[in-house]
């Protein structure tokens, strides 16, 4: 039997309100070249970040020690080397490219605020796509001068007791309204090795997608990292993350600014082949995401009906999302 579901691309329609979602995928940002990444240097102390969406992605430089440095906040970048370490991989993405496009953003420092704008303010969010960066995954994976590898068991590090550790990388979200800070939040971990089994240790490699819809209404969202491996400052794992497509809900928009793109999704479950079909423009992405988040398909269409073929996948529950040119409509959907 063939189902359908009708979905708005990114914009749900009522009788006399309507919900949007707009995405801030930095593809709006310029770049010199296709392997750069940009920092603003240009007020030292001050927030010079920038925006996409409906957010703002603040940074912040320091010259107090007689020279520049960033000392957290946001830059954004299209590098793609994968495998570069240390310093050298700072603006690098571990999995060597955006989650969708050519854009995406890193950031640095124990603690980071992205501020909502326009008619975003104050309402809720979708979520995010969150992966390490180069010069985090590295330290993690091998150890540097200054942290020491994930799951080492044999302290052979100065100032480290023997035994094996519970190591963990670890992302807590939490929302601002009104200038209080909310009790909700989210956590997601860039690290885990706390599991028993060594099948069940990783540490993120590929884009995962984070929902921040239990975060409520917000007016800004604080992401503040923890690790395992601290020293007498604080954290010794690099304080680094990448972001992709930071998505924000916006409601009680007017109808007549909102019109409604509907989408057929079909057959639910289904075996071999799921078929997108949009009514009016051609989604320019579709991801399929599997139940830990991550990205198990992907395709760029090209026309209205755009068929996934599925059957390599494993029997289980997935999440589709459709991308336009207002936002990301999602679904999930069952292989049995």
């Amino acid at each position: 039997m063939r189902t359908s579901l009708l979905l708005a691309a990114g914009l749900l329609a009522a009788a006399s309100s309507a919900t949007a979602q707009t995405v801030a995928d930095f593809e709006n940002l310029t770049l010199p070249g296709n392997d750069t990444a940009y920092i603003n240097y240009t007020a030292p102390g001050t927030d010079v970040g920038f925006n996409s969406g409906l957010a703002h992605f603040p940074t912040v430089y320091d010259t107090s020690f007689g020279y520049s440095y960033w000392s957290d906040g946001f830059a954004y970048s299209n590098r793609k080397d994968s495998v570069k370490a240390g310093l050298a991989g700072e603006y690098n993405a571990r999995p060597g490219k955006a989650a969708f496009g050519d854009k995406y953003a890193v950031a640095y420092g124990s603690t980071n605020i992205i501020h909502l704008t326009g008619a975003a303010r104050g309402n809720s969010l979708s979520g995010v796509y969150v992966t390490n960066n180069n010069y985090a995954y590295y330290s993690m994976l091998n150890g540097d001068a200054y942290a020491r590898k994930f799951g080492d068991t044999t302290g052979t590090r100065s100032g480290l007791p023997q035994g094996s550790y519970p190591d963990f990388y670890k992302m807590v979200f939490r929302g601002y309204l009104n200038g209080a800070l909310k009790t909700d939040s989210v956590e997601f971990y860039l690290a885990d090795y706390r599991a028993n089994s060594a099948a069940a240790k990783y540490i993120v490699k590929d884009w995962k997608w984070v929902s921040l819809t239990a975060l409520g209404h917000v007016d800004s969202v604080q992401i503040k990292l923890s690790s395992s491996d601290v020293g007498p400052f604080g954290m010794n794992t690099p304080a680094y993350f990448c972001i992709d497509n930071f998505t924000t809900n916006e409601t009680n928009l007017s109808v007549a600014n909102a019109p409604v793109a509907a989408l057929k999704i079909y057959p639910n479950p289904a075996v071999e082949n799921l078929t997108v079909e949009a009514a009016a423009g051609v989604p320019k992405a579709i991801a399929v995401l599997d139940i830990s988040g991550k990205t198990v398909l992907s395709v760029a269409p090209t026309e209205l009906k755009t068929t996934l073929f599925i059957g390599h996948l494993p029997a289980g529950t997935y999440q589709l999302l459709i991308r336009g040119e207002a936002g990301v409509a999602t679904h999930r959907f069952v292989k049995p």
